[in-house]
């Protein structure tokens, strides 16, 4: 069925965009009336990150989001089968100048987890040497072909999470700009309870421990999917002055602050089909 699905998406990347952004969105929907179980998760993450909204808000932008993931999924096929100079074309970059203001130093390219992340990420990659870190996939096939968009043009080294952080160290301390996705849940190991929208989140405090280790000066990267087919954009932020600070519990709720200002930009893109808030503080009960 993998097969079948990844054919399907490798005859739609030759349509032009503005015609695969359509289907996208259908996709999409067709994704929020069956995937009942995500549908949920995305309703409780927005319930619990956006209390003031009313029930029919969330539901608006929980179909939206959908749309955007929907496109950004089949879109996909365009970072693993097209040309260099589509990429380029399909994914505008935006205010580079804030990384080219440090690239003489160690440099974390802080990527939160907007629907637009792999776009931003390969896109990069077509020009510049970088690293990053992944998940291996349960399904063997999509996992090989997240490894082949990721990894095509020669110039990004991919680790393994389970491979740890020292290979990460290194390469950071040798060069190489870490595209660095730091905010979803992976368990209470090596994280934090920190606040995310006002809820304490299992977060991982790895980006304050790698810039101590390597000297690193994080500048934010953020993707954004732009509306009626028009493709993406990779923004580019100011590096951080004082990162890391004294206190790791301060630095962790730092990133997470801006996380939410770039959230409250365009809720309807971040990525709330991950159970974000799944490991809770002991003795409080689950969302989900």
């Amino acid at each position: 069925m993998t097969r079948v699905a990844l054919g399907v998406i490798w005859l739609l990347h030759f349509l032009p965009l503005a015609g695969l952004a359509p289907v996208g969105e259908a996709f999409g929907m067709v994704l929020y009336a069956l995937w009942r179980e995500r549908r949920r998760v995305a309703l409780t993450n927005l319930r619990l990150c956006f209390p003031q909204w009313s029930e029919r808000e969330r539901r608006r932008v929980a179909r939206r989001h959908f749309r955007a993931f929907g496109r950004s999924f089949i879109e996909r096929g365009i970072l693993w089968w097209s040309s260099k100079e589509r990429i380029q074309r399909v994914v505008q970059v935006e205010d580079i100048c804030h990384w080219e203001a440090v690239r003489d130093k160690p440099v974390v390219w802080l990527a939160p987890h907007f629907i637009g992340l792999d776009m931003g990420g390969i896109r990069l990659a077509t020009e510049f040497r970088c690293c990053s870190l992944y998940s291996r996939q349960k399904n063997a096939a999509y996992d090989a072909i997240l490894l082949h968009g990721r990894t095509r043009f020669g110039t990004s080294t991919l680790y393994s999470r389970q491979e740890g952080i020292r290979p990460v160290v290194k390469a950071i301390r040798d060069g190489l700009p870490f595209y660095y996705l730091p905010d979803m849940d992976l368990g209470a190991r090596d994280s934090i309870f920190v606040p995310f929208f006002g809820v304490p989140a299992a977060t991982v405090a790895a980006l304050s421990r790698i810039c101590r280790m390597t000297g690193a000066v994080v500048v934010p990267c953020v993707t954004r999917q732009l509306p009626g087919g028009r493709g993406y954009v990779a923004r580019f932020y100011p590096a951080w002055g004082d990162f890391p600070g004294a206190d790791l519990q301060d630095d962790t709720r730092r990133m997470n602050a801006f996380i939410e200002e770039r959230v409250r930009e365009v809720p309807e893109q971040y990525f709330w089909l991950h159970k974000r808030f799944k490991t809770r503080p002991p003795g409080e009960g689950g969302f989900y």
